[in-house]
């Protein structure tokens, strides 16, 4: 019963809060101002094989919350200057915090300057919106590889059909990332009409470690999940991290294919380069003739007075073997389907497949971990 409360108010509050992406404040200096906030409460149910997904000894296999309550300001002008502010009050971290400085367009190339913190230039899932998420966990290679907000600056560069970013960084608001860094995107869309879009990426990041350690381990797709089902372990002579990413989607009409790739190098003081690797592939389909939008290098969802329905597959693997270092493989299938109710209400229901193998430290003995979990959502964003 404490599990239902939430998704009953969310549902209730949902019938009362305009169907709109953002509420409106007036104009302040110039500048249009905007109130945006997305809350979501997740539930995860765990068959368990090996590890206990949700570390609690009472038998439930089971894990049920808020998984994110984000809340944003966000202005606009006057002339190109664009601002933000984000947090997240029930995580307790900062969202995207920056001012931003946009020239050009009208026919012409769209240049935009960034101060502040923001997402870097890396990954197709990463860069995509959160509220418009295909499945409810992004794919582990996404969650273990890909560089999420940092401070700093950045110069993109948008001609509708191509374009770039590039940036350097630092730390997080919150002061719990990695070292200082740099990051380049570019992507191409050979295709690009109405309903049909083939869009390419290639993407670097290349960041120093914290006190020269680096550890990359992942959840099974779950993001409530207590335990890491591979684990490369601390290692503690790790100079610098380049990742390099490939991304290719497909739009046509109601079917939307995704993919990416990426390859961490670690270069480390005193020992052989440590290489671990993973990507995604999935389809996703909406039957009554949606389709996506596209922009700035990325999909964009439209849900109209009606809402959506979307019907989701995607195989993701992660490799974190290399070596002496042994953090295991792991695969996963993820079935899902989403419902856009009304313009501001999104529920959604996955069954995550689960194949793993680790390596035992103390004992050296192969582990197979293979489980399955039922996972659902209910979002409400404005």
């Amino acid at each position: 019963m404490k599990f239902l409360l939430p998704p009953i108010v969310l549902l209730a509050a949902a019938c009362l809060v305009p169907a709109h992406a953002e509420v409106p404040l007036g104009t302040v200096a110039g500048s249009d101002v905007a109130f945006e906030g997305m809350f979501q409460v997740d539930g995860y149910w765990f068959d368990n094989d090996v590890l206990d997904l949700d570390a609690r000894p009472d038998g439930r296999d089971r894990a049920t919350g808020v998984r994110r309550f984000e809340l944003a300001l966000k202005g606009s002008g006057p002339g190109g200057l664009g601002w933000v502010l984000g947090y997240d009050v029930y995580n307790e971290t900062y969202l995207d915090n920056n001012l931003t400085w946009s020239f050009g367009g009208d026919g012409a190339p769209k240049h935009t300057l960034l101060f502040g913190q923001s997402k870097q230039p890396n990954s197709l899932e990463e860069l995509s919106s959160s509220r418009n998420n295909d499945f409810i966990a992004k794919a582990a290679a996404t969650s273990t590889f890909a560089t999420g907000r940092r401070l700093g600056a950045s110069w993109g560069y948008d001609a509708e059909d191509h374009g770039a970013t590039v940036s350097w960084f630092g730390r997080n608001l919150d002061d719990d990332a990695g070292g200082a860094g740099y990051g380049a995107r570019g992507w191409w869309a050979p295709v690009r009409e109405d309903g049909r879009v083939l869009h390419l990426g290639l993407s670097h990041v290349d960041r120093d470690t914290e006190a020269d350690a680096l550890r990359l381990r992942a959840r099974p797709n779950a993001d409530m999940a207590a335990v890491r089902m591979v684990d490369s372990g601390a290692l503690a002579d790790v100079d610098r991290l380049a990742t390099t990413g490939v991304e290719a989607m497909w739009i046509s009409g109601p079917l939307k294919l995704q993919g990416e790739y990426f390859l961490a190098s670690a270069d480390r003081i005193g020992n052989p380069g440590y290489d671990a690797s993973g990507g995604y592939a999935s389809a996703l389909w909406t039957p009554g003739g949606g389709t996506w939008g596209y922009r700035g290098g990325l999909p964009r969802t439209s849900v109209a007075d009606a809402g959506l329905w979307q019907f989701g597959l995607r195989y993701d693997q992660l490799d974190l073997d290399d070596g002496a270092v042994r953090g295991g493989r792991m695969e996963a299938w993820t079935v899902g389907v989403n419902w856009y109710w009304r313009n501001n209400t999104k529920l959604m229901l996955n069954y995550v497949d689960v194949a793993s193998r680790r390596t035992d430290p103390a004992t050296g003995a192969r582990i197979d971990d293979d489980p399955s979990i039922l996972e659902a959502r209910v979002q409400l964003h404005w």
